[in-house]
């Protein structure tokens, strides 16, 4: 899993990252950024290309550790 968090004092609300990742990332009027906090890592890609695109460096991105037994569902 990748997490995510935007600064949304920071977020200008250029929309780069919701034309990169709409999966993720959606516009909410002209400037409410809304987006999805947790993403499988098949998204990475894009939300790589996202992160680089935001012209003030708003969107965080972290890896997070998801425990064997939680995929597996193993105990």
């Amino acid at each position: 899993m990748v997490r995510i968090a935007v600064d949304l004092n920071r977020c200008q609300g250029y929309a780069q990252c919701a034309f990169l990742a709409p999966e993720v990332f959606a516009m909410h009027g002209e400037e409410a950024l809304l987006y999805t906090p947790q993403v499988d890592e098949e998204q990475r890609e894009k939300l790589e290309r996202a992160v680089a695109a935001c012209p003030v460096q708003a969107i965080l991105v972290d890896t997070v550790d998801v425990p064997a037994e939680a995929v597996s569902g193993a105990r």
